[in-house]
């Protein structure tokens, strides 16, 4: 039902044309062709409708496409949800934790980012997919997962039905030779049902449909199990390149500082249970995120340094200045609406992080304006 409500709705429409990009036509492509030629295959090697096994494999197989692709179509169509043009925290004085994105004129909620292919800032972003032509996030974490999951197990599915349709055909085809190897396929092959032969086309095939299966099965597979290594510690692919980051920053520089993770639970069930659930709807508005006793909801959105020393040397006049407005510049309230923010860079030695808890230390404000 998603999946129709998703094209159905008139203002959705536009996203039909995400099929219509290399990624999901190379994707579909390979599902039909492993799909068709394992059910047509599986017809010639276990005939469905003579014992209770050959239906079994073959409902299963039809069970695989149908997960397969209500998985992909979903975190394709669904989506990763995105952070509404022009939005603001309710609590105004929330926005000095937070950072502006001038695209979409709108402040960037915890845990998003802005996607240059879908032009838009995305909740939880995780990456932006090519296969799905759409971003991982939020919304369709768990069905992209999902969708991960199923590929490999039904291409699993799908070469041992490869295998054992050219095994059972090529038995009493195949003669050897002192030096050589030789496959009759002209000779005539006893089955139930001779309207479907097995030709030289056939045998080619279903070697090329094996192929993409196995290929499928390595490439898919190891997706799921970054994947989840992230899921299982409530993170994203972006979240766990900024906790390295961090990691080796604090190692450098020898802080001494514990670094913690804010949205991991400490549980990995708790963890997986923010992504997957029994609605598909994940826990949370994609605003605001539960998070460890010890932080808050912005320990990764901002990091505040206190000016220590001012850079003097033969470019001080182009980093004095600069130095000064980085680390003591207040903005006012119009500034900080428009979305006005003072970039630039600095000596690392110039300044030191200040060790302290930015958004609910109600005497960091002093400290931030020293």
């Amino acid at each position: 039902m998603n999946i129709l409500s998703a094209i159905i709705v008139f203002e959705n429409l536009h996203e039909v044309k995400r099929l219509f990009h290399w990624g999901p036509i190379i994707a579909l492509t390979v599902i039909g062709v492993c799909s068709s030629m394992a059910i047509l295959d599986s017809i010639i090697w276990y005939w469905p409708l003579d014992t209770t096994g050959g239906s079994i494999n073959f409902i299963m197989l039809i069970n695989w496409t149908v997960l397969i692709l209500y998985n992909y179509f979903n975190a394709m169509f669904v989506g990763p949800g995105y952070i509404p043009l022009e939005w603001k925290p309710e609590n105004q004085q929330d926005i000095m934790y937070l950072q502006f994105c001038r695209l979409c004129q709108g402040y960037k909620a915890p845990r998003s980012h802005h996607c240059r292919k879908c032009n838009r800032c995305v909740m939880k972003m995780d990456h932006h997919c090519p296969w799905i032509n759409n971003c991982c996030g939020h919304l369709n974490h768990a069905y992209f997962t999902s969708f991960l999951l199923l590929a490999p197990l039904g291409c699993i599915h799908a070469a041992l039905i490869f295998i054992m349709t050219m095994y059972t055909q090529l038995y009493d085809r195949i003669s050897f030779g002192w030096s050589s190897v030789k496959i009759d396929m002209s000779a005539a092959r006893h089955i139930h049902h001779p309207f479907m032969p097995f030709s030289i086309a056939a045998f080619a095939a279903t070697l090329f449909a094996l192929g993409l299966a196995l290929g499928t099965t390595i490439a898919v597979g190891m997706l799921f199990f970054i994947q989840m290594k992230v899921i299982l510690r409530n993170k994203t692919s972006v979240e766990a390149w900024i906790e390295e980051k961090a990691k080796d920053r604090i190692q450098y520089y020898q802080t001494g500082e514990d670094f913690i993770f804010p949205y991991d639970l400490s549980s990995r069930w708790e963890n997986f249970k923010q992504v997957f659930t029994w609605s598909g709807t994940p826990i949370g508005d994609g605003n605001e995120w539960p998070v460890h006793e010890k932080c808050n909801q912005y320990t990764l959105t901002v990091l505040y340094f206190s000016l220590i020393q001012l850079y003097s040397s033969v470019c001080d006049d182009i980093f004095g200045s600069s130095l000064f407005r980085l680390s003591n510049k207040v903005l006012n309230e119009e500034q900080s609406n428009a979305g006005f923010r003072i970039r630039g860079w600095f000596p690392r030695r110039c300044v030191e992080k200040c060790h302290y808890d930015s958004a609910n230390n109600s005497a960091s404000e002093e400290k931030k304006e020293q």
